[in-house]
């Protein structure tokens, strides 16, 4: 995976560690391994950014810069990726969540008439939060677990070919 095109859309080191949410961690965020850009690194941040995509909280960068500093991988990918779930792609991927979750438990989905309210929200949470929240951790689960090992794949793809590449060069 090149560097140069991660880099080219990732935000600046300073503007993240100034990011008013993240200045709860204080002097953990000035951890040089949090800013590396190398295989492991990259694709652990992958898995933790596609994994709390899915986590159904409010300020879901907060878990993830928290979880990529206690792991230490690279911090500014993992709040980055987070946003895969945004108010567009948050209802149809909350709903395959619930969906499969219910599989999985056996139940037949309940069908509901969407009414953006807070109280539909909370009384329909009351009922379906078990399949929801199962449903949340598989996709979690299991899209980190792809990001991973696809990043991990698709670097080393790129470094074989460089070396190709440079081989071919010295010839």
């Amino acid at each position: 995976m090149p560097k140069k095109l991660i880099k080219k859309y990732m935000p600046d080191h300073q503007t993240i560690k100034e990011h008013k949410h993240l200045k709860i961690f204080g002097d953990l965020i000035h951890d040089p391994n949090l800013w590396h850009m190398n295989r492991r690194s990259v694709s652990g941040a992958f898995a933790v950014g596609l994994f709390c995509a899915f986590v159904p909280i409010p300020f879901q960068m907060i878990l993830a810069a928290a979880i990529a500093i206690v792991i230490r991988v690279n911090l500014p990918i993992s709040v980055a990726l987070v946003w895969i779930s945004n108010p567009i792609t948050m209802p149809p991927m909350f709903y395959a969540a619930y969906k499969l979750g219910a599989m999985v438990m056996g139940e037949e989905p309940s069908q509901m008439d969407f009414v953006l309210s807070w109280e539909w929200i909370s009384s329909e949470m009351s009922l379906i939060w078990e399949p929801f929240l199962l449903g949340c951790f598989i996709f979690g689960v299991i899209s980190s677990l792809i990001g991973y090992f696809t990043i991990r794949l698709l670097w080393r793809l790129h470094i074989i070919k460089a070396w190709q590449e440079r081989k071919s060069r010295n010839v």
